[in-house]
C-alpha cells in the first residue's frame, strides 16, 4: 500500500516549527525494502524519508501497467549483509534487484536485471519512483546532464508542470518539504518524470527505463545507480492524554493459532511459545476431510475402535493442551470431505481466480452431525469444551466458499444443532479473509434468528487497515454487544514464501504498529497470532526455513510477548496524540487500578510525557523492544500527579505496565 498517512497535513504541521526541535542526522540510515522489491523510504536517524519505487512492465501506449506489488507476484527475498536481494517475474520478465545500503551516508545502491523469456515490441520496462504529494508538491526538480552534452542543470517547480519531461540525466535530485531524494546515475540515463492522478492521489512519478526499443527472447540488461535521501529528523516531545473515564471492550489477552502442518518443526516453536508467554485464547483446526471422508460412515465408533487419523488425534491433542492451560479454544476446519461439497475440488485458485467449494445443500444434515461428532468426541474423549467454531476465510472460500446469506444459514442450521446435542460451542461470525469484506457479515447481523447462535466476530488482519475499515468491525460488534476477536493476526499472508522477511526489523515493526491501532480502533477480545508454529515462526533458527542456528527469539517474539505480558481481562481506554509516527493504545481496569499503555514509535528518539492516571498509579514499569532491545525493562517510573515522563527509543514498542 502506498500510505503516506503520516504526511497528511504536513504542511501546516511545519508551519509550527518553531516550537519544535529538529536535527539533521548523519551518523545512520536504513532502507527499507520490501519482500517483493519495491523500496519504500530510507531512514534517518529513525524517520523515514519516503518514497516508494516499483519495477513496472508497461503496454507501449501506457494503456496496462503491471508492476510489482504484494501479493500480485511470487518474489524471493533474501537478506544479505547490507544487501537486499529481491527476485521476481512479471508476466514473461524474469526480474533480480540488489539494495546495498550504506549507512554512514544515507544511500543506497540499486542494481536492477532483467531477463526477458519472449520476443515482444509491445511492452516497455522501467524502475519507477514515487514521490508523495503531501511532500513533493511544492518542491522542484534538478536534472543534471554531462558536459559533453553542454547542459547546465535545469529546474523545474513541481507545482508549475504541465507536461511530461523526457530528459537525459546523470543525476536527478526532487526537493521537497523538510526532505529530498537524489538518484545517481553511473552513466547518461534516459528518464520520464509525470505527474500522475491515480489512486494514489496526485504524485510524481520518475520511470528510468531498463531497454530500449524491442527486446527478444533471452535478453538480459542490467542498470545501476544510488539513491540518497536527506531531511530534518523530527524529534519534538510528544504528549499522550489518556482519558480513563473512556471505557470499552474488555481484552482478555494476546493469543495464538495452532494449526499443525510440520510434524518435525511444530512442537518446538509450540513449546517455547507455551513456555515463554501467557497465550490467553487458541485457535486450532478440525481436519473435517480425514475425520469423515465417507459421508455415511461413523467417525466415533471409527475412532474409539482405534482408526483416528494421526492428524486428527493430533489436532485433538492440541486442543486438549490448550484447554488444559485455561484457553478458550475455537475450532476451525479448513478442507471439507468430497461428500461434503460441490463443484470440482480445488485447493488452489482456478483459472477464473475462485478459491474453495460450496457446501452441498442436499447434505446439510450429514455436514452439521459430521462436525457435532467431532466436538461431542472432543468434549468425550479429551475432556475439551470448543468455545466457538468456523469455517476459515469462507468469504474467500479458503476452503469452503459461501455467500453472506449462506453464511448466515449456516449459523442458525449447525448453531441450532449444536444446541440440540447438549453443546455449548457457539458460531463464530465471519472469521473473514480480512477486514475488507466486512459487509460478508451484513447479512446474519441483520437476521435476529442467528442472534443467539453467535459467540463473537472475527476477522483476519492479512489487509484492509485504513481506520475506517477497522471501524466497521468495532460498530458491527458494539451493535452486536458481541466481542471481537482478530482470527489470525499478522500483516503479510504471502510471506512463507520469503522467510528470510520475517527477521527484518521493518517487518517486525509493522506488525507490532497493526496490532496497537487494532487494539485501539477495533478494541478486540483477542488477536490470534498466525502462528504459533514453525508456519510464519515468531523464532528465528532450529532448522525451520533451512537456518540451523540454535533456536532463539527474535525482535518479533519480543515483541508478541512483550504484548502478552500485560495483565488479563483489562479494558480498552481512550488515549490521543497528535505526533506523527507515533501509534498507540491503553488499557485499563479503574477498579484494580491496573493500566498498560502501549506506544510504538516509528520516528526518531523523543521524550514523551503521559498525562490523565489517575491518582491511585504512583509508579509505571517500562518495557522496550527494538532491533537491539530484547523487552528490556526500564528505571521504574514515578508518576506525580498523574503525569509521567519517559524517552521512547527509535523504532520501537514500549509498554508502561502498572505493578
Amino acid at each position: 500500500k502506498n500510505n503516506f498517512s503520516f504526511l497528511k497535513n504536513v504542511e501546516g504541521f511545519f508551519l509550527v516549527s518553531a516550537v519544535m526541535v529538529f536535527s539533521i542526522q548523519h551518523a545512520f540510515s536504513q532502507t527499507e525494502v520490501e519482500a517483493w522489491g519495491n523500496i519504500k523510504g530510507i531512514r534517518i536517524d529513525g524517520q523515514l524519508i519516503e518514497f516508494e519505487s516499483s519495477l513496472q512492465v508497461v503496454n507501449k501506449d501506457w494503456s496496462r501497467i503491471m508492476a510489482t506489488a504484494l501479493e500480485r507476484q511470487r518474489p524471493k527475498y533474501k537478506r544479505d549483509g547490507t544487501k537486499q536481494i529481491v527476485d521476481t517475474r512479471i508476466d514473461s520478465f524474469y526480474f533480480s534487484q540488489i539494495v546495498d545500503e550504506n549507512i554512514k551516508d544515507q544511500s543506497a545502491k540499486v542494481n536492477v536485471k532483467f531477463t526477458s523469456k519472449k520476443d515482444t515490441d509491445s511492452s516497455e520496462l522501467f524502475f519507477s519512483l514515487l514521490l508523495p504529494n503531501e511532500v513533493y508538491a511544492n518542491g522542484d526538480i534538478v536534472i543534471t546532464a554531462t558536459a559533453s552534452n553542454k547542459k547546465s542543470d535545469e529546474k523545474y517547480a513541481i507545482n508549475k508542470l504541465d507536461k511530461n519531461i523526457d530528459a537525459s540525466a546523470r543525476s536527478i535530485k526532487f526537493t521537497g518539504l523538510q526532505q529530498d531524494v537524489e538518484l545517481i546515475f553511473d552513466s547518461v540515463t534516459k528518464i520520464i518524470i509525470k505527474k500522475t492522478s491515480d489512486k494514489d492521489g496526485n504524485n510524481i512519478r520518475l520511470y528510468i527505463p531498463l531497454q530500449q526499443g524491442n527486446i527478444i527472447n533471452g535478453e538480459t540488461a542490467q542498470t545501476n545507480f544510488a539513491i540518497k535521501a536527506n531531511g530534518t529528523v523530527d524529534k519534538k516531545p510528544i504528549v499522550l492524554k489518556l482519558n480513563t473515564n473512556d471505557e470499552g471492550a474488555v481484552f482478555a489477552g494476546f493469543g495464538g493459532n495452532f494449526r499443525l502442518q510440520n510434524p518435525k518443526n511444530d512442537p518446538q516453536i509450540i513449546d517455547y511459545c507455551l513456555s515463554n508467554m501467557r497465550v490467553a485464547w487458541g485457535r486450532v483446526e478440525m481436519p473435517w476431510f480425514l475425520w469423515q471422508p465417507v459421508k455415511d460412515s461413523n467417525p466415533i465408533d471409527s475412532a474409539k475402535a482405534g482408526k483416528l487419523h494421526p492428524h486428527v488425534k493430533a489436532s485433538m491433542e492440541m486442543a486438549q493442551r490448550l484447554y488444559k492451560i485455561g484457553m478458550p479454544v475455537i475450532l476451525t476446519a479448513w478442507f471439507g470431505p468430497r461428500w461434503a461439497v460441490t463443484g470440482d475440488f480445488s485447493r488452489r485458485p482456478r483459472a477464473n481466480g475462485v478459491w474453495g467449494n460450496p457446501l452441498n445443500v442436499d447434505s446439510l444434515q450429514a455436514i452439521y452431525k459430521s462436525i457435532a461428532d467431532y466436538i461431542v468426541y472432543l468434549r468425550d474423549e479429551y475432556g475439551v469444551e470448543i468455545n466457538m467454531f468456523s469455517f476459515n476465510e469462507s468469504d474467500l472460500g479458503i476452503n469452503i466458499r459461501q455467500t453472506g446469506e449462506e453464511h448466515a444459514a449456516l449459523i442458525k442450521g449447525l448453531g441450532a444443532y449444536f444446541k440440540s446435542r447438549g453443546l455449548k460451542t457457539k458460531m463464530l461470525l465471519g472469521d473473514n479473509s480480512d477486514a475488507n469484506t466486512y459487509e460478508f457479515i451484513y447479512p446474519a447481523m441483520k437476521d435476529a434468528a442467528t442472534h443467539e447462535y453467535i459467540g463473537a466476530i472475527s476477522f483476519h488482519s492479512w489487509r484492509g487497515w485504513e481506520t475506517k475499515t477497522l471501524q466497521k468491525w468495532a460498530d458491527a460488534a458494539k451493535e452486536m454487544n458481541l466481542p471481537l476477536i482478530v482470527g489470525e493476526g499478522s500483516i503479510d499472508a504471502a510471506a512463507w514464501n520469503y522467510p528470510d522477511i520475517f527477521q527484518q526489523q521493518t517487518y517486525a515493526l509493522k506488525e507490532i504498529n497493526l496490532y496497537t491501532r487494532l487494539l485501539s480502533i477495533c478494541q478486540p477480545l483477542t488477536i490470534l497470532q498466525w502462528q504459533l508454529t514453525s508456519d510464519y515462526s515468531p523464532l528465528i533458527g532450529g532448522g525451520i526455513f533451512g537456518n540451523n542456528e540454535p533456536l532463539h527469539p527474535g525482535q518479533r517474539f519480543w515483541n508478541l510477548k512483550q504484548l502478552a505480558s500485560v495483565p488479563k481481562d483489562l479494558y480498552a481506554m481512550s488515549i490521543q496524540t497528535d505526533a506523527k509516527n507515533i501509534s498507540c493504545a491503553a488499557q485499563g481496569d479503574k477498579n484494580k487500578s491496573a493500566y498498560a499503555i502501549h506506544v510504538v514509535n516509528n520516528g526518531a528518539t523523543r521524550t514523551a510525557t503521559l498525562t490523565g492516571l489517575p491518582s491511585s498509579v504512583k509508579k509505571l514499569r517500562m518495557f522496550t523492544t527494538s532491533k537491539e532491545l530484547n523487552m528490556k525493562e526500564g528505571a521504574v517510573l514515578n508518576v506525580v500527579n498523574g503525569t509521567v515522563k519517559f524517552d521512547v527509543e527509535s523504532e520501537s514498542y514500549t509498554t508502561l505496565m502498572t505493578e
